[in-house]
């Protein structure tokens, strides 16, 4: 099985760092970071990620308008987008993640095994990564 590419658009790099390496762990996924939502774009015409996770609410483009982007680009128009905000609550979205414009938002800090969940269900792949967790 070929790795999917996850392409994780968040301005907190801690965060960012931490997600993309527990998703790595799992061994299913190819994952590159890019912690400027003003790039997004270019990142995600370079990488050509099969999804982007994307934080909402970022200084220098939120992820509303990073989406735009994506979306208006033919070359990556098809790339599903995932939203990761600390602006929803977990009452508010609900287990199946909240859907609006025709994405879904997660909130933040996300629950890993739910991520995995929601990127394998937008793959659609048929089983879930194991977590891997260290001794």
């Amino acid at each position: 099985m070929t790795a999917k590419r996850i392409l994780i658009i968040d301005d907190d790099v801690p965060a960012s760092s931490l997600l993309a390496t527990k998703l790595k762990q799992t061994g299913a996924y190819e994952v590159r970071t890019e912690n400027r939502g003003a790039r997004g774009l270019f990142v995600t015409r370079e990488f050509k990620p099969d999804l982007v996770l994307l934080d909402v609410d970022m200084p220098d483009a939120d992820g509303g308008e990073v989406a735009f982007r994506i979306q208006a680009d033919k070359s990556v128009s098809r790339t599903p987008i995932l939203f990761l905000t600390s602006l929803v609550s977990d009452e508010e979205v609900g287990s199946s993640g909240l859907l609006s414009s025709g994405h879904r938002f997660l909130p933040k800090p996300v629950n890993f095994p739910s991520l995995l969940e929601h990127i394998e269900t937008i793959l659609g792949n048929h089983s879930t990564p194991r977590v891997v967790t260290r001794p």
